[in-house]
């Protein structure tokens, strides 16, 4: 590549002359290259530690004149193809022009200005995006990908200089973090070490600092544990790690694979070695921390924050804090933990005005709303910038007024005028929106945590609610959403509306709201509402019993956006398939009975009793476990703090019970004890009447049940577990996630394996492996495919086996490096083959299981079943009609019975993939089909010889060339060449015999066609055959020049030629082919390869094949060259004559490692850069 001019004081240093001439010099670097010695190895180690420019591109030219000590660097290379093409165009275009100069000044600008000339050219051609990256950052992608061999799609978010612990011994070198891959290089003194890791198979990342490591990054996967250190900065490289480490568990989760942000502001200055990757990643870990502090909608991205003051007026105090800026809001947090939280919905803001300075309030800047409140912000830096951004998205803010469904439905509730204390909480909160504001401006501080404590008023819970969980800023920015999710999703049925009838009647069927078809139908609404809008969770258990809760104090488009809240962002992943954000937490309370309570921690690990209880209260928010009074004042809670209150309210629970439960001597113990305590949490403040609770029914013992007070619980955890930060609880939220979807794989791994196991030859070991190849293959699709089938988002609710499918173009790389048949260039086209045969259902992606069938088939069982799977490979489906036209008439082979399975196989494909698929479970005549279908499946159909149909030439001609290509690369390939010569001959003459046979009962077979007997057919394949060729003999003649399979057309016209004007033998002779190092062994009719006329339309025979006409064929020619339509073959036949030859059977029957062949298939599968058309050079000794 070109560069621009750069200074060089020293141009002999560690470098060494190639090419001269007056003007220019072509150098090499030491050590690059044969040869180099101590002086390579020195250099080597010095371009890795330092970085250098050199390890990637160890060529160079640099422009000299005669008189001058300065040099200037001008292009470098990665090759000398590279720096050759340089130095050419320097030769041919500047050497005749430079001479004419006299100055060398002028010589030396004239050379700059050519060169910058054409970078800018070439400039022009690039891709805009790429310009956002700095040039030293360009220069460590191409490092990266050159050494990794990764393609152009990988792209480097940023790298770093570091250590890798080998054992106790420290590899200096570079650290590439890409958007799928962690990479390490280091080369010191002649010993390289290269490390690629995938981010899907890192399993754990933790920082820390031992005795044996200093202050390092711990990198593990299932089979090893990687020590990094010596960072210039290793807080950011951690968390830039976590990022790429979550991204890809989230493909993992629902396969959302990275897409770049491209609508970033560009910076005002340029960032230094800061690729535009890297901003986004930073700019995304902003927007969600920003979303996560103020409850914003999941679509809302910051724009910018600064440093000011607010003033408070319900305490006359300047609050220092953080102005945060994004499209729709003006956030406010202070600097002090809870002293003061705002957010300022801009669709409320009436005015922003700057006032005037003073000492007092430097740079202030006024906001009014429309419910009469005015905010003063001061101590701007850059007020006057701020108050325009302000203004730019107030114009683009549109006024949208929320407008409810006229079908909602609302639970009336009690008066709350019958309770003395209800009264008082209503005067409280009274007094704190007179004092701090009402709505969504209300100034949110430690007073508004204590009276949400306390508890929230009956008829003030459903408003509180959406204020504090952000439902109600999606609500209002969303009017008449709701309204057209329930018009859509009325009377459409699928699996979540299936699910949701059952559970209906099931949600807080205690409750009167639940005991007639109004409450019943509204919950329906709002759920089938939610199930459309988000598909990827549907519906799950636990969200019936939520959203019946919901719907007691709100109405149903409120209950519907609270749902909303909860399900997508306040407990993301928990209401999923596989309930993914419950485990997480699961994990998270697990870590915290450790650190808070490890006395008892130990204890219900030997239970096994925190996995039961924390899904049943995380889940439903304590609302299934208590009685329901209770149970909602827990939720205003959670609404206003989060799942750090879920938490500090288990650990509360757990400590309370903390003696008992000690005790306990098993798990359904240590669950009756916990279960009789959430009973008895009652609400004596609640002025509904009480309802009673099944589960207590359930629990109750002999002893009179103590009494525990909500309160006094909520107040308990508080006073001994508040200092959980919410910022610590995402920490670990990622750390338990790595851990919690890594296992979730493995699951699905054991049980992929155990499913598919029954009736492989592959063992348990050989499987795991086989599936994680088949695994990454799919996972590469994913970000390195080109919109590929089987990278389109896969379906969470399928079995196991179905959710990772691969296309025939990912299933031929796999085949070339796992199969044991190496067939050289004809290998891809076998792997088609054997792909088109898998593929049952024809959707042009195959299952694990048919994978690894396809694989044992190779791999295991004797010759028979081995060269069972080869002989299918040459019949249809697997022969594709394009490669042999006349490969169609093997069809008619097959026996009345198979054609009559395939019919209704096909019958059933069509009802499974009609037009559009019909719903399961629509009709009890459905279910009997599928049980039919299934309980055909599992009858063990076990295929005999007889069973499989007889082979046309041409196809006999395409195993021939298979096996031909097949032996190509063994040890005996002398010895097996000879011997399938020798079956080949023999073959081809049983063929010509059995269609003596076949010829005679035409007029018979004729006769069966005007009266078609099934039973006839079945008995005589002869008859059919023979009618088939009758049939056939019209069109065969037009489909000539079609049936060459992989032949060049030039080649086939002279090969007819040949055979036209030679022996005038018919078509049906055979002819034997013979090398010429073939000619050399004896002459006897073993060492012939024999194959009939028309084979050689169809396979690509060398230039010095020799054609000899053999003795003793009698057949007439009748349609010139074509292929011989009656000839056949079976397969009994041909395993007949495999066996008479040792060295076939010794081949089909030796074992082949597969394990060791998935050990080299890792080693290479990711040196393939797609950009390499120079060699892969290396610094070595």
């Amino acid at each position: 590549m070109w560069l621009g001019p750069e200074e060089v004081l020293l141009a002999g240093a560690l470098w060494v002359t190639e090419r001269a001439n007056p003007f220019f010099l072509l150098q090499r670097r030491r050590g690059h290259g044969k040869g180099g010695g101590l002086t390579g190895l020195l250099v080597g180690t010095l371009d890795v530690v330092l970085d250098s420019s050199a390890r990637v591109a160890p060529y160079r030219i640099l422009h000299q004149t005669q008189d001058s000590q300065v040099y200037w660097a001008v292009a470098c290379g990665s090759s000398r193809k590279e720096i050759t093409k340089h130095w050419e165009w320097l030769e041919n275009n500047l050497l005749q022009t430079l001479s004419i100069f006299d100055n060398e000044e002028d010589i030396t600008t004239f050379v700059k200005g050519k060169i910058h000339g054409i970078i800018a050219e070439e400039n022009k051609n690039e891709q805009p995006q790429s310009e956002e990256d700095p040039g030293k950052f360009k220069e460590a992608e191409l490092k990266m990908r050159k050494q990794f061999g990764m393609p152009e799609v990988e792209k480097l978010v940023n790298y770093y200089s570091c250590s890798y612990w080998k054992g106790r011994v420290p590899r200096q070198g570079w650290l590439y973090l890409t958007v799928n891959h962690l990479c390490f290089y280091s080369f010191l003194l002649g010993k390289e070490v290269t490390l690629v890791i995938q981010w899907v198979d890192v399993t754990q990342l933790e920082k820390n600092a031992t005795l044996l490591f200093p202050e390092c990054i711990k990198v593990s996967t299932r089979d090893n544990e990687l020590y990094f250190s010596m960072f210039l900065n290793i807080n950011e490289t951690f968390k830039l790690m976590e990022q790429l480490a979550n991204i890809a568990m989230r493909q993992l989760l629902d396969n959302e694979s990275f897409l770049q942000d491209k609508s970033l502001p560009k910076p005002r200055k340029p960032l230094k070695n800061i690729s535009a990757l890297k901003r986004d990643l930073d700019a995304r870990a902003k927007n969600e921390c920003y979303r996560a502090t103020f409850r914003l909608p999941k679509d809302e991205c910051l724009d910018g924050h600064t440093d000011c003051t607010l003033w408070t007026p319900f305490n006359k105090m300047h609050i220092p804090g953080q102005m945060f800026v994004s499209n729709n809001y003006i956030c406010f947090a202070s600097k002090a933990e809870e002293a003061c939280h705002l957010i300022i919905p801009l669709r409320e803001v009436t005015i922003v005005e700057k006032a005037d300075s003073s000492s007092v309030l430097p740079s202030p800047l006024s906001i009014s709303t429309k419910s009469k409140m005015t905010f003063f912000f001061a101590n701007l830096r850059d007020r006057d910038f701020l108050v325009q951004r302000i203004s730019d998205f107030l114009q683009r803010t549109p006024s949208k007024k929320p407008c409810c469904s006229d079908r909602e439905w609302k639970w009336n509730l009690a008066d709350p005028g019958c309770g003395a204390k209800e009264k008082m909480k209503e005067e409280s909160w009274n007094i704190h929106f007179f004092e701090y504001g009402r709505g969504m401006c209300m100034y949110r501080t430690a007073k508004t945590r204590e009276l949400v404590q306390k508890g929230i008023p009956e008829n003030l819970r459903g408003e509180l609610w959406l204020l504090f969980s952000g439902a109600w800023n999606e609500m209002v920015t969303h009017p008449g959403y709701y309204a057209d999710l329930v018009e859509k999703s009325m009377g459409k049925y699928n699996l979540a509306t299936e699910e949701i009838e059952r559970d209906l009647h099931r949600s807080m069927p205690e409750h009167p709201a639940f005991q007639n078809e109004l409450g019943i139908a509204a919950l329906r609404r709002v759920l089938t509402a939610y199930a459309f809008r988000n598909p990827t969770i549907g519906y799950c258990q636990a969200m019936n019993i939520v959203t019946s809760v919901l719907l007691l104090y709100c109405n149903e488009e409120e209950a519907f956006w609270l749902l909303v809240a909860l399900c997508e962002r306040m407990l993301p992943d928990y209401y999923n398939t596989r309930v993914v954000g419950a485990l997480v937490d699961q994990g998270i309370f697990e870590e915290l009975t450790r650190e808070y309570l490890p006395q008892l921690s130990e204890k219900m690990q030997d239970l096994g009793v925190i996995s039961t209880i924390s899904l049943s209260w995380f889940l439903t928010l304590f609302l299934s476990v208590m009685p329901f009074e209770s149970a909602v004042v827990i939720v205003d809670c959670f609404f206003y703090e989060g799942i750090k209150f879920i938490l500090q309210l288990s650990l509360a629970i757990l400590d309370a019970n903390m003696e008992k439960l000690l005790q306990c001597c098993d798990e359904g113990e240590a669950m009756t004890i916990l279960g009789r305590y959430l009973d008895n949490v009652v609400n004596k403040q609640s002025v509904s009447p009480p309802i009673p609770h099944l589960h207590a029914l359930l629990t109750s013992g002999d002893d009179p049940p103590l009494e525990i007070d909500i309160f006094e619980l909520i107040k308990t955890s508080y006073e001994k577990f508040s200092n959980l930060k919410a910022d610590d609880i995402e920490q670990m939220r990622f750390k338990q996630r790595l851990k919690v979807i890594q296992s979730l794989e493995d699951t699905a791994k054991k049980s992929v394996v155990r499913a598919v196991s029954g009736d492989i030859g592959f063992s348990i070991e050989e499987l795991e492996e086989l599936y994680v190849v088949f695994k990454a293959k799919y996972l590469m699709s994913c970000y390195w495919g080109n919109n590929r089938a089987a990278a389109a988002r896969r379906d969470q609710s399928l079995p196991y086996l179905e959710q990772y499918r691969i296309d025939m173009e990912q299933f031929k790389e796999l085949f070339v490096s796992l199969t044991p048949w190496s067939c050289g260039t004809h290998t891809p086209v076998l792997a088609g083959r054997l792909f088109r045969l898998l593929d049952e259902n024809r959707d042009s992606l195959i299952n694990f299981k048919e994978f690894v069938t396809g694989m044992s088939g190779m791999y295991h069982g004797d010759l028979t079943e081995k060269l069972k799977v080869l002989y299918k490979l040459h019949l249809p489906p697997a022969l594709n009609p394009e490669e042999t036209e006349s490969a169609l008439e093997a069809t008619s082979y097959f026996t009345e019975d198979v054609t009559t399975e395939e019919t209704q196989e096909d019958k059933g494909r069509r009802n499974e993939n009609g037009p559009e698929k019909e719903e399961k479970g629509t009709s009890p005549q459905d279910y009997r089909y599928y049980l039919r279908m299934w309980a055909k499946e599992k009858e063990s159909k076990k295929e005999t010889i007889k069973d499989l149909p007889k082979m046309s030439q041409e196809q006999f001609i395409e195993l021939c060339k298979t096996l031909y290509n097949m032996f190509s690369e063994d040890p005996v390939e002398q010895e097996l060449y000879h011997a399938i010569a020798t079956v080949a001959s023999l073959l081809l003459r049983i063929g010509e015999v059995g269609k003596k046979f076949s010829n005679r009962p035409t007029r018979k077979s004729e006769d069966c066609k005007a009266n078609p007997d099934p039973v006839s057919e079945e008995e005589s394949p002869t008859s059919e055959q023979s009618q088939n060729s009758a049939v056939e003999q019209q069109p065969q003649a037009d489909r000539e020049d079609k049936t060459c399979g992989d032949a060049q057309p030039e080649k086939t016209q002279q090969e007819n030629q040949t055979l036209g004007d030679g022996s005038g033998e018919g078509q049906g002779s055979p002819l034997q082919l013979l090398s010429d190092d073939e000619t050399k062994d004896d002459m006897s009719m073993s060492s012939y390869s024999m194959v009939s006329t028309g084979s050689l339309q169809c396979e690509d025979i060398a230039d010095d094949t020799v054609l000899v006409v053999c003795e003793g064929s009698s057949s007439a020619a009748r349609y010139g060259s074509t292929i011989d339509t009656d000839w056949s073959i079976s397969f009994e036949q041909i395993l007949a004559s495999m066996l008479t030859e040792t060295a076939l059977v010794n081949y089909f029957e030796k074992k082949v490692n597969i394990l060791q062949k998935i050990k080299d298939q890792k080693k290479v599968e990711r040196q393939f850069s797609s950009s390499s058309d120079y060699e892969l050079s290396s610094v070595s000794g």
